[in-house]
């Protein structure tokens, strides 16, 4: 049987603030500046919901043990 699943983890070496930006990146495999630059437009438009849920994400998505 193949365990080859990915888990969504918060990353340790692309991290701004908290990380969870670039562990999106590395879990859909797309640099996490673009995923950066998504957040920021949501967040602008959303007024301000997106920074909520960053900080929602950063409490739920566990961070990544090597």
């Amino acid at each position: 049987m193949n365990n080859d699943y990915r888990k969504l983890t918060r990353s340790r070496e692309n991290r701004t603030i908290c990380g969870v930006c670039g562990g999106l990146g590395e879990y859909l495999n797309i640099d996490p500046t673009v995923i950066r630059i998504i957040w920021v437009i949501f967040s602008l438009a959303g007024c301000g919901t997106g920074v909520l849920l960053y900080f929602i994400a950063a409490a739920l998505i566990p961070e990544k043990m090597d």
